[in-house]
């Protein structure tokens, strides 16, 4: 049994691997044992049916089975962003309930070459591409799904949720707090989070200080050395909106370790809904993107294009909702 062979390959129990591989967002097992699970997964070519999963192992074009490469536009590893992580996960599971596997995980463009996706019925985009990317996969392939908060508008099936309404719904928030002066940490250039922060700020008649907007690659270490500046150089504002909760928590966690120096209460707010936003101090507020729902979508218009039952392009979009927790105060 596949289970079995997970569970003797990784050193955990069966029941395990079976809670792992049916729930992303498990708590049963570590991120390290999580990720060993559906390491050997992959290795072994694991499907939910395993009648298929033996068809795989003979015969390599079986239909029964069908081959996914997986592309990541936007990080070099896997777990460098979280975000992408969580619905990475999801997107795995979802393939093994529809009787398909990961054939190859491609990180770059440098990594794509003319034998990559030989083997793959189909592609997943995660993450915002450029046109020349795109056009490389689809001279090699032209089953594709992308899977991206902000609509690309390329002439491929999208799965989407909007990362400007996100961005919007998040300064919403703030304002009805009674926020006036709010600062952006996050990426500032064509990005649609930002797009979202400034419209807002015109919209409200609240003033844009280009001293509050710092420029990141919204990762922990940028989000740490923008927010200490941030901290030095302008005293003024209340509030700070997030691009990403990796930045959001590194906020906090700043704030937290200076609280004796800071006076004042600094609202933070930002977008994605990670699993470690809810570890924080105090409980991020947070916009959520619902990641296990747009995998399931990605799979199913991929498998229904795989199967030529529609040829025209399709976009889906998700809403987002707001996760109200603890770290925004009235002004």
């Amino acid at each position: 049994m596949s289970l079995k062979k997970i569970a003797e390959m990784t050193g955990v129990s069966p029941s395990t691997v079976s809670r792992v591989l049916n729930n992303v967002s498990s708590t049963c097992a570590s991120k390290q044992v999580r990720d060993n699970i559906f390491q050997a997964a992959r290795e072994i070519g694991y499907c939910r049916n395993e009648n298929a999963r033996k068809l795989k192992s003979r015969v390599k074009d079986e239909t029964s089975v069908r081959h996914i490469s997986i592309v990541l536009a936007r990080i070099k590893v896997l777990d460098a962003d979280p975000f992408f992580y969580e619905l990475f996960r999801s997107l795995e599971i979802s393939l093994y309930e529809n009787q398909a596997v990961i054939d190859e995980i491609i990180y770059t463009e440098e990594n794509l070459s003319p034998d990559s996706l030989a083997n793959s019925q189909g592609v997943i985009i995660l993450g915002r591409c450029s046109e020349q990317l795109l056009s490389q996969i689809m001279s090699l392939n032209n089953n594709i799904v992308g899977i991206w908060r902000n609509p690309m508008n390329f002439n491929v099936d999208e799965v989407v949720c909007d990362g400007q309404k996100a961005a919007e719904l998040a300064m919403k928030h703030l304002i009805s707090l009674g926020h006036k002066n709010i600062a952006y940490i996050g990426d500032c250039s064509h990005e649609s989070r930002y797009i979202g922060y400034c419209n807002c700020l015109i919209r409200n008649h609240l003033p844009m200080n280009y001293e509050w907007i710092k420029q990141t690659d919204q990762t922990r270490e940028s989000a740490h050395a923008a927010f200490s500046e941030l901290l030095e150089s302008a005293q003024d504002f209340s509030a700070v909106f997030c691009a990403n909760d990796v930045t959001a928590i590194e906020v906090l966690r700043i704030l937290k370790a200076q609280k004796r120096n800071i006076k004042r209460n600094i609202s933070v707010i930002s977008i994605d809904n990670i699993e470690d936003s809810e570890n924080t101090t105090p409980f991020l507020t947070t916009i959520h993107i619902p990641r296990k729902e747009m995998a399931h979508m990605a799979v199913t218009l991929l498998l229904d294009r795989m199967a030529k039952k529609h040829t025209e392009s399709v976009r889906i979009e998700f809403p987002c909702r707001i996760v109200n927790r603890g770290s925004c105060y009235p002004r």
